[in-house]
């Protein structure tokens, strides 16, 4: 733990970031996993959980936590499978 003032705050909010950074990644993943799998078992709520993966997706690179083209290629791959 470091000792100065400035550097205790700063871990703060690093892991208080870190633990908000960690939910919204999860949160996404998970999302796009119950999409995918809905659509190859062919779900009736399959466009609803692409849907909710999508925006989750989106979230997710506008935070900053995976890049524009990651969400990009992710949101290509599982509307292609759902079409």
């Amino acid at each position: 733990m470091p000792n100065i003032k400035g550097a205790i705050k700063r871990v703060k909010q690093s892991n208080a970031a870190n633990v908000q950074n960690s939910h919204v990644k999860a949160a996404m993943r998970t999302a796009v996993r119950k999409a995918d799998a809905a659509i190859i078992s062919e779900d009736e709520n399959a466009q609803a959980l692409l849907k909710d993966a999508v925006k989750k997706v989106d979230t997710a690179a506008r935070k900053g936590l995976i890049h524009k083209n990651t969400a990009a290629r992710q949101k290509s791959r599982l509307t292609k499978k759902a079409q």
